[in-house]
């Protein structure tokens, strides 16, 4: 028999700010549930990328988590703790001189 009990909540960090998800949630989709959809700058020409595929194929939606970058978010799911870093600053510029 099921019970219809609320989904369990775990406590994470994105960029930062702690936040709330429900266990099991990919960290693409509580990104974007929280609004935050670009996750990362194309590294040849600094251009915001996001989640596209869905499926951990495109590699749009890398993420730094708990340290590990190259993560894809699609394919992670939140747990209890976990730090989540986008990488959404700008890309260093070339010194000239």
């Amino acid at each position: 028999m099921s019970t219809n009990s609320p989904p369990k909540t775990v406590t994470l960090t994105i960029d930062g700010t702690p936040g709330q998800a429900w266990a099991g949630q990919s960290v693409a989709a509580v990104l974007v549930a929280a609004g935050i959809w670009p996750l990362r700058r194309n590294p040849v020409n600094g251009q915001l990328r996001g989640p596209f595929c869905g499926m951990g194929v495109c590699l749009e939606c890398e993420v730094t988590i708990n340290g590990r970058p190259g993560t894809r978010s699609c394919t992670a799911h939140v747990t209890d703790g976990m730090d989540i870093r986008t990488h959404t600053e700008p890309l260093p510029t070339a010194a000239h001189g």
